[in-house]
């Protein structure tokens, strides 16, 4: 069994098992189209789900737009976040309805190939069936382009001459030959449309010009029911507001390209997709209307609910921002200590420089109270070497003691009037200690000898 073979197998088999079940080739198309449609109905609700979602979504993703305009990087994280929050995949509703081509493909070559692709009958057989039709002078082998649709030609002939065919190729007979009717409302869905149909048939009967009639009217029938379903997908789930002209203009050229494309499709391949494609329209728009109805009372109770929970969220977090204003105002504010290893390694870090920055001023003092050195007045406002890095009218009790913060400012202030913002007494305190332990040291040297 080839590849392609091994593809089509289960269309096929649903088609012959349909076709035994009803005995008509046209219903049996139409339950096949039925069966596809059931079968995608659980993945396509997942499509159609997604999509409402993102059409809902519009108004919050232009206000993202406009609030980061100009920030692409930012935009994309916001918008993945809404998505993330709304459980919403952007491209869930592409893939899915992707599917049906490859099953209309399937379906063609089944429909094209009754012979190989819908009963699997032998190729050799073929050959046969195709040598003993020549014999006969029914048909005439054709080549090239010409021999698209032979094996259709060749399972009509073998349906108009079963049993001749059955008796003259006993020996030979292929266990999967069936005997498939293409007849369905008077049409032969194994014939193509011919679109000058009217120019070449017989008027003066009805049973030549009323099946050509029938088969040109499938490919219209088909692009008008497609345009229907978009249009009543379109109805159901309106245009999102604010979509930029561009986009609206693109979606009206695809809703109107796409069946005149059906229609010209339908004109050079066998009725019988015409046929299918017509129920599938159907059955699509029953589905579309049923979904949309389901999933729209389903996504007003989940968007009731998540705004309940953002509200929830939000009432949260402002009783928190008033408790830590309450506790800033009490003094008594917590420290976080939910920081990162990094943080806590900067702090212990930080710590240990003011405790050995404290023990060095602790032993500068000492050995300044040994040598006999008067610590320099300095003012509340130095920090190091820097007089004033407070201010020069800093006044440390100024909150606690407001009666008199005023004069001690104006205090601090004159006091500070012209003097020197770098108190260079530190560095030269520092070296007469050094100094003076040097020579203290040198002195005890020489006792000792």
């Amino acid at each position: 069994m080839s590849f392609g073979e091994i593809i089509t197998w289960p269309f096929a088999k649903l088609m012959v098992w349909f076709y035994n079940l009803t005995g008509n080739y046209g219903v049996a198309l139409i339950f096949f189209a039925l069966a596809v449609n059931l079968i995608m109905t659980p993945f396509m609700a997942k499509s159609k789900k997604s999509m409402m979602r993102q059409t809902r979504l519009q108004p919050r993703i232009q206000e993202l737009q406009k609030r980061h305009e100009g920030n692409p990087q930012k935009l994309n994280a916001e918008m993945q976040k809404l998505y993330r929050e709304e459980g919403v995949n952007p491209m869930s509703g592409c893939l899915w309805s992707l599917i049906p081509f490859p099953i209309l493909i399937a379906l063609y070559s089944v429909v094209r190939q009754p012979l190989t692709r819908m009963m699997f009958v032998a190729k050799d057989f073929v050959t046969v069936l195709q040598d003993y039709f020549v014999e006969k002078g029914l048909y005439a082998a054709a080549s090239g382009r010409a021999s698209a649709y032979a094996e259709i030609e060749l399972t009509k002939l073998t349906h108009a001459n079963w049993d001749a065919v059955t008796a003259d190729l006993a020996g030979k007979l292929d266990p999967n030959l069936l005997n498939i009717d293409f007849s369905f409302l008077g049409l032969n869905l194994g014939d193509q449309p011919q679109w000058n149909f009217f120019m070449n048939t017989d008027w003066s009967k009805t049973s030549v010009w009323l099946p050509a009639l029938g088969l040109f009217l499938i490919p219209f029938i088909s692009a008008a029911l497609s345009w229907a379903s978009m249009k009543l997908s379109t109805a159901i789930n309106p245009t999102p507001a604010g979509q930029d002209a561009q986009t609206q203009a693109t979606m009206n050229s695809m809703n109107l390209m796409m069946p005149l494309m059906s229609i010209w499709i339908c004109f050079v391949m066998p009725a019988a997709m015409g046929i299918y494609w017509i129920a599938n329209s159907v059955f699509g728009m029953i589905r579309d209307y049923v979904l949309t109805k389901i999933f729209m009372k389903q996504l007003v109770v989940e968007e009731a609910e998540r705004a309940a929970l953002r509200s929830q969220r939000e009432k949260e977090l402002e009783e928190k921002r008033a408790e830590t204003e309450r506790l800033k105002a009490e003094g008594k504010t917590e420290v976080n200590t939910n920081t990162s290893k990094k943080k806590l390694q900067a702090g212990e870090k930080q710590k240990a420089a003011e405790r050995k920055a404290a023990l060095d001023r602790a032993d500068r003092a000492a050995r300044r109270e040994r040598l006999g050195i008067a610590e320099p007045e300095k003012p509340a406002s130095q920090v190091g070497n820097r007089r004033y890095a407070r201010g020069r009218a800093y006044v440390p009790d100024r909150f606690t003691n407001p009666e008199n913060a005023e004069a001690a400012t104006l205090a601090a202030a004159e006091a500070s009037e012209g003097a020197d913002a770098i108190d260079y007494s530190v560095e030269e305190t520092e070296e007469i200690v050094n100094t003076a332990e040097a020579v203290a040291e040198a002195v005890a040297e020489e006792n000792k000898e």
